[in-house]
């Protein structure tokens, strides 16, 4: 590794003992100094993420990622940088920690289709990375952890569906596609498993590709969908994640709708969680992010110390099979939030039932 932990030579410790047998007040000393020595233990931990625009992030990734590195290693330092979606600013907070020698990098890319030349970096120093929520392509490297996201598209496609038939509109008219940004190989994984459930029961009037997540451009889009096709020929909106549902919604309530269709979604956001409750969305995809952060924590830990923890699968990259840690999503619909969202305390309660919202929540059994 590039910085192993420091070992207490044995000349140091049979000294140690031999002086903690002579006096009680050395016996004292030398305690205090194997502690302090203790202390100091550790290494460098470089985590990396890319906006804020998605408050999870900031909101719970970064903070969870943290308390659980502290927790495991109170002597470990965490280097922290968020790209802003700016692929150039993630390169050079990356070369930065590299240059203060960060012994792991824990990467969720900005362009994981473009990072390869940085990992390759990091190699070269002989530091590991681990790539975090999206999968780097191009190059080996130690492990991948994120959700099964095939997996997540494929419960938003049928929530979607099973929406639209129990209203009766899946063959009345079209429904619009926004799916994440190009950049994100994650996005790929969604449009492809919401697709699985969705090809052939379902027409298709627009579809797009929405540059760095963003819910200004996703409002743009919908609004060109809602001109091309008309506001009653929409039936349903996939969404890839809650912000851009945030902007599609936006704009249908700008365009006047009475009754908007079925959405779908992506985090659990607390404005989205609100909005489910309201009527105004019908789904999100709830991810523990507190076990996606604290596994990368755990695995940046290990590796500080030289360790390599046996991965539970593989995922191959297009160069090489990672060893990597997919975790299950959790589709919810206003009846499912008590009992996962604020059960888990991912949000509590008071934070969820504002005034605006009471009512709701009184009604999904919410206090």
């Amino acid at each position: 590794m590039h910085r192993a932990w420091r070992l207490i030579p044995a000349a140091a410790v049979l000294l140690a003992a031999a002086c903690g047998n002579s006096t009680t007040g050395t016996t004292t000393t030398t305690q205090a100094t194997t502690q302090t020595d203790t202390a100091r233990q550790g290494g460098t931990i470089a985590l990396f993420l890319p906006e804020s625009k998605t408050t999870r992030y900031e909101a719970f990734d970064r903070p969870l990622f943290e308390a659980k590195v502290k927790a495991l290693c109170p002597g470990c330092k965490v280097i922290y940088g968020n790209a802003e979606q700016d692929a150039a600013k993630q390169q050079q907070q990356v070369e930065a920690a590299l240059t203060q020698d960060a012994d792991v990098l824990v990467l969720d890319a900005v362009d994981a289709n473009a990072v390869a030349p940085l990992v390759n970096q990091a190699r070269q120093k002989k530091v590991p990375v681990v790539a975090y929520d999206r999968l780097i392509s191009g190059i080996d490297y130690a492990y991948y952890v994120s959700f099964n996201n095939v997996r997540v598209g494929e419960m938003q496609g049928q929530a979607l569906l099973d929406a639209m038939n129990a209203k009766g509109t899946t063959a009345k008219g079209q429904i619009v596609m926004i799916h994440g940004s190009p950049t994100d190989p994650s996005s790929a994984d969604y449009k492809k498993g919401a697709k699985n459930v969705l090809d052939g029961k379902v027409k298709v009037g627009r579809e797009f590709d929405t540059p760095d997540w963003s819910p200004d451009k996703a409002q743009q889009q919908m609004e060109q969908a809602i001109t091309a096709l008309g506001r009653d020929d929409i039936v349903g909106v996939l969404s890839a994640n809650d912000g851009m549902a945030g902007g599609a919604i936006a704009a249908m309530k700008r365009a006047g709708y009475k009754e908007l269709p079925p959405i779908t979604g992506q985090d659990a956001e607390l404005a989205a969680v609100q909005r489910i409750l309201t009527g105004e969305q019908y789904m999100t995809i709830y991810l523990d992010i507190r076990t996606e952060a604290e596994k990368a924590a755990e695995l940046a830990v290990a590796l500080t110390k030289g360790e390599q923890p046996a991965a539970t699968s593989k995922v191959n990259n297009g160069t090489a099979d990672i060893p990597a840690f997919l975790l299950d999503p959790i589709a919810v619909t206003a009846d499912k939030i008590k009992d996962t969202i604020v059960k888990d305390g991912f949000y509590k309660a008071e934070q969820i039932c504002t005034a605006e919202v009471k009512a709701a929540c009184a009604k999904a059994g919410i206090e």
